[in-house]
């Protein structure tokens, strides 16, 4: 087979899983098919290295999740406005000091993880957070990088990556008190 037939089998073969991957990895399908396209840009233009030494959706998930940090880097760089008065007031104090209580959830719920309802619910809770929270959560759960990983990517300390993920954890947690665990 010549490159063009090869490269065109592989869209043909591996589109579905790659968009699959890129829409869990950025949430967004619009983004998720750009990041798609430009992987197999990259792949046409690095076809050469390509050795056979791994399966070939293989090498090119590795491209994707290059193309996905590469993403998330640029636009943590780019939204850089925070606010915290969601949480707290003018002068520093918790606006709402439930969300430092402890849950109280049965241990007979079902698995929640399990459920496609608390699914839909968590994700739209992560996408409602600041792009510069939402992010480095992403990458640190959903990707399972490595904080040091995730710091050097973007380019933050890592108490500061910390403290961004406990703010995420305390806004997911209000977010699904009000949306989901309320409406039991």
């Amino acid at each position: 087979m010549t490159k063009n037939e090869v490269l065109k089998s592989w869209v043909e073969q591996y589109s579905g899983p790659l968009l699959k991957r890129a829409a869990y990895l950025l949430s967004d399908k619009v983004e998720a098919e750009d990041i798609v396209q430009d992987v197999f840009l990259a792949a046409i233009s690095s076809y050469d290295s390509f050795e056979g030494k791994s399966q070939p959706l293989t090498w090119l998930t590795a491209i994707l999740n290059r193309k996905a940090a590469d993403f998330y880097r640029k636009k943590y760089k780019s939204d850089p406005e925070i606010k915290l008065d969601h949480f707290f007031d003018e002068t520093g104090s918790w606006k709402n000091d439930g969300v430092l209580n402890d849950w109280n959830v049965s241990e007979k719920e079902p698995e929640l993880l399990d459920n496609k309802d608390f699914n839909k619910t968590l994700e739209e809770c992560i996408e409602d957070l600041p792009s510069r929270w939402k992010i480095p959560l992403k990458m640190y759960y959903l990707q399972e990088k490595k904080a040091p990983e995730v710091s050097q990517e973007l380019k933050i300390s890592a108490t500061n990556l910390w403290k961004i993920l406990q703010r995420c954890r305390m806004q997911l947690r209000e977010c699904l008190d009000s949306n989901w665990f309320t409406h039991l």
